[in-house]
Parts: C-alpha cells; structure tokens; sequence
C-alpha cells in the first residue's frame, strides 16, 4: 500500500534521499517510480495543453484587436497572427519547464519499467548535489552511480540506453578470483549484473570474512562488472557492511 500511495511522491526524490527515509526498504521503487514518471508526464501533458490553450487564444485576441485598430501592417491575415502567436508560445520559458517535465516523467517511466533505473526528479537531483557541495558532503550522482562520468538529463539517458543492453546479456554466475600481494590478500569478483551500493570503501563480508571494497572497473562483455575486495583482519557486522552472498553458485578461478 505504501508503493502505491506515497512511493510515487517520494520517488521524485533522488535515491540517496530516499534510502534515508524510515520504511524506505518496504517500498517497492521500481513500480513507485513507473507510476511517478507516469504521472509526472501526465499532468505536464495536461498542463502544456491548457497553456497552449489559454496562451495562444490571448495572444490571437490581443493580434486582432490591434489589426483592427490599425496597428499593424495592411493585409496581415489570421495565419499569420496565429504562426506568430505559436513562435511566442513555443518560446516562453513555461513552456519549456512543462515541456521537460512531460520528458522527464518518460525518462522514468522508460527507466524504470524497462532497466530497473529507479530516477528521481532532475530538479531535486541538481538542488541535492548543490546543497552537498555547500555542506561539504560527497554525493555521486545518479549517472554516476550507474558508472558515468556526467550528471544530466542526456548522461541519464545514456544509462538507461546501456543498461537496456546490459539486460539483454545472459546472467551467468559470478566469477571469484583470489590473490595474494605479499601480505594482503585480494578476492576480485567479475559479475554480469551491476551490484547495487558497492562503492568504495563498503565494507563486505562473504561466507565467514570481511573484506574493503577497495574499487570496481569494466571488464569483458560476458561480466563487464568487476569489484576489487581487500580481505581485512578482521570485521564486525553493522548497517553499513553489504553482505555478498549470489543466488548462483560462483565460480572460483585461478589469476
């Protein structure tokens, strides 16, 4: 109940705020952002085609009172007021807003119900990253997360493009790989899917040891996700340690 009445409305916040809020793990974001996108570009559907409305028919009004009372050149036809007033209109900056509004809701919706890109809104998103630089606090955005380097609207569309791909590769199983580096010892794990919120320095624990995340990189198409780990001395288990553990039995390999 609480995907379907509130989840919308708190899907128009970016992920990091909402993995804040209390009860946020109970919501399912992926149907919460499908029906916020939906009614996002809705309403701005809507709301561009009561503004075109209302906007145009003053603008022609406004253009033939003043033709009438001589105002303009002789001979100005209702095409021509009309052609003007729709230049007018397409170039206010309401329209502009409505108009991205009514993309954006398609971008989430897209995102959301076709690569599990779960987008807030890009407003919140930009007010978010200005109120982190301002506090001093690191916030990696969205595109970012999604292992992109820019953070706007096109960078957005450009993870939705290439997770639509990623999706069409066959899950396998992950791959394991142990190594020692003189008195340190690493695991690498090669995965097919992107894991969720491994970002360095997460902590990780797998069967009984914890290691640091100590970072990821692209590898080869068949596992193009690949996460360095550094086994630790020692661990305890807390909110922040994501624990590993795949549906699938992985498959340990040899450096």
């Amino acid at each position: 109940m609480l995907t379907y009445i509130v989840g919308p409305f708190l899907a128009l916040l970016p992920r990091r705020w909402r993995k804040s809020l209390p009860g946020g793990a109970s919501v399912d974001w992926r149907r919460a952002t499908v029906l916020s996108g939906f009614g996002e570009a809705t309403v701005a559907v809507i709301a561009l085609m009561y503004w075109y409305s209302y906007y145009m028919a003053l603008l022609v009004d406004r253009g033939l009172d003043s033709a009438l009372a001589g105002k303009m050149r002789a001979r100005v036809t209702e095409q021509e007021i009309g052609f003007t007033a729709l230049v007018i209109w397409a170039t206010q900056p309401l329209t502009w807003v409505i108009a991205f509004a009514a993309i954006e809701g398609a971008v989430r919706l897209v995102g959301a119900a076709f690569t599990e890109t779960n987008l807030g809104t890009f407003p919140l998103f930009l007010f978010g990253k200005i109120f982190a630089r301002l506090s001093g606090q690191s916030e990696p955005s969205a595109a970012r997360a999604a292992g992109y380097a820019q953070g706007n609207l096109f960078s957005y569309v450009e993870a939705i493009r290439e997770k639509a791909v990623l999706r069409r590769l066959v899950q396998v199983p992950d791959e394991l790989f142990f190594r020692a580096d003189g008195t340190e010892e690493f695991l690498e794990i090669r995965a097919s899917r992107q894991k969720e919120d491994w970002t360095p320095p997460r902590t990780v624990r797998y069967q009984d040891t914890f290691y640091r995340l100590e970072g990821s990189s692209s590898g080869m198409l068949a596992r193009p996700f690949r996460y360095t780990l550094r086994k630790l001395t020692a661990g305890v288990m807390g909110r922040t340690v994501l624990t590993y553990s795949p549906e699938e039995e992985p498959v340990l390999a040899k450096k």
